[in-house]
């Protein structure tokens, strides 16, 4: 099987300020046709910030789809003209007041490929300092200071519920634990 699907016909469905949403026709391997909804967005970045004590700096914020304050690490959309690397370290500083130095890249993930083609690009890296947080207007949060070995207990524990942050945590604590942090 090729697993391939070609589009026969697409539409648009909404533009917004984030998302760009269409509908699109599809022909399928076996000659049938099928829908596909799809969000287009600009992709993101995630930064897991380890400081000197060995904590990560999260986010607490309310996200309005869920009705409720979730824990995050700093995150953002991509903006245009900048790399995913420049977002971050923006996103850091904006979200905690924090400066980061010897950024690693901890991979990309799809959150969900079903129907977005977001992108989020994770990165780790250690904290140089931290003064006053910058975030957008609109953008109200708290910062918190946890240590990494009890950050990835929480994830494990079904604490922390925002995916992104979820992968970043595990992965930044695994590579702190085998010394590539």
């Amino acid at each position: 099987m090729l697993l391939t699907e070609k589009t026969l016909s697409s539409k648009d469905i909404f533009n917004g300020r984030i998302l760009h949403v269409i509908h699109d026709e599809v022909e399928l391997e076996d000659g049938t046709t099928s829908l596909r909804e799809v969000v287009r967005h600009p992709g993101g970045v995630c930064v897991a910030a380890i400081d000197e004590n060995g904590c990560l700096l999260f986010v607490r914020q309310f996200r309005y789809p869920y009705g409720e304050v979730v824990l995050e690490l700093p995150a953002g959309k991509l903006e245009k003209g900048s790399t995913p690397l420049e977002n971050g370290k923006r996103e850091l500083l904006e979200e905690t007041g924090a400066v980061g130095y010897s950024y690693i890249s901890l991979g990309q993930v799809y959150p969900s490929p079903g129907y977005t083609d977001e992108i989020i690009h994770l990165y780790a890296c250690r904290v140089r300092s931290v003064g006053e947080a910058r975030p957008d207007e609109g953008e109200f949060l708290n910062v918190e200071r946890i240590p990494i070995i009890k950050a990835a207990e929480m994830v494990l524990n079904n604490r922390v519920f925002d995916a992104k942050t979820q992968i970043a945590v595990l992965k930044a604590a695994a590579l702190l634990q085998s010394g590539k942090i």
